[in-house]
């Protein structure tokens, strides 16, 4: 199966590990519309694993390419953005009314946009196989990390803190904070 070492190939190992990632973010998606918010965060950490594996294994085989830069991003939208993003607006969320659901909503459209314009201009400044030594801002997989602790603290804290959390996160992702690259 020599494909799977072509780097001009879309099927190559390392966006096969990306689809695997974004295999876990639609099966967690799914299982949030169910209410089993357990499996949900198992398959969202499955998926964080595969975006680790993906590019340790397109950097080891030279298997970086532009398609890859771009379904790598795809993927992190989808498990490190709009799964912890739903998983809270389904679990904390779900029994607020009138203008509080209002507000939660904007927060959580806030967090969406915010992390997509952070891997948007990751994408544009990115060169397919470097890595910098630094991020600018808070990487997605940090930020999905973050609101996935603030799940875990949403039964100690009121939804406007889950809230306030969900916004500063979500400013962090396109901040000038300097993050120090794994």
């Amino acid at each position: 199966m020599p494909f799977l070492w072509n780097s001009t190939n879309h099927f190559n190992l390392a966006n096969l590990v990306t689809m695997a990632n974004i295999t876990c973010g639609l099966l967690a998606t799914y299982f949030i519309t169910q209410s089993h918010f357990d499996y949900a965060i198992i398959l969202a950490w499955m998926g964080g694993a595969f975006d680790i594996m993906d590019g340790k294994i397109a950097r080891k085989y030279h298997l970086s390419n532009e398609f890859g830069v771009q379904l790598d991003s795809f993927a992190d939208f989808l498990s490190f953005v709009l799964v912890p993003t739903f998983l809270i607006f389904q679990a904390v969320y779900s029994s607020l009314e009138g203008i509080a659901l209002i507000a939660v909503a904007i927060g959580s459209i806030y967090y969406v946009i915010s992390g997509l314009r952070r891997l948007i201009q990751f994408n544009i400044n990115a060169d397919a196989g470097e890595v910098a030594k630094y991020f600018t801002g808070v990487p997605t997989p940090l930020g999905a990390i973050l609101l996935w602790l603030t799940y875990l603290a949403a039964p100690f804290i009121t939804w406007m803190g889950v809230l306030a959390c969900m916004i500063v996160i979500g400013a962090l992702l396109n901040s000038n904070v300097k993050i120090r690259h794994p």
